[in-house]
């Protein structure tokens, strides 16, 4: 599955452990994603801007879509900076929600 692939997809409601992620498939899917890493058993990664107006733009980007895909990161917010980090509370650990939200963040940041 590609950056693209995964960007396309939207997600859906994930309970229970059956869902999380086998170690061999998290690792697979962050190969499609450029810097992003675990982080704590979170998938993660920090953005870097100029100023402080282009981070909280592209932090409100990432509200837009996490409420339209009903899947929200932690996220800090810094004058030049954004980190944002997925997990899946209802699997206690990855699941492919988080990649796929990662995905649209990446395809966000490209705009």
């Amino acid at each position: 599955m590609t950056l693209h692939d995964l960007s396309a997809r939207h997600c859906s409601p994930l309970r229970g452990v059956e869902h999380r992620l086998d170690d061999a498939r998290i690792a697979e899917l962050l190969a499609q994603l450029p810097g992003w890493a675990l982080v704590d058993g979170q998938l993660s990664k920090t953005f870097q801007f100029t100023d402080y107006a282009q981070t909280l733009t592209f932090a409100n980007g990432i509200a837009w879509v996490a409420e339209r895909e009903n899947h929200h990161p932690e996220m800090v917010i810094g004058f030049n900076r954004c980190r944002v980090a997925y997990s899946t509370h209802d699997v206690r650990g990855l699941s492919l929600n988080d990649f796929i939200s990662a995905a649209k963040i990446e395809a966000l940041r490209s705009l």
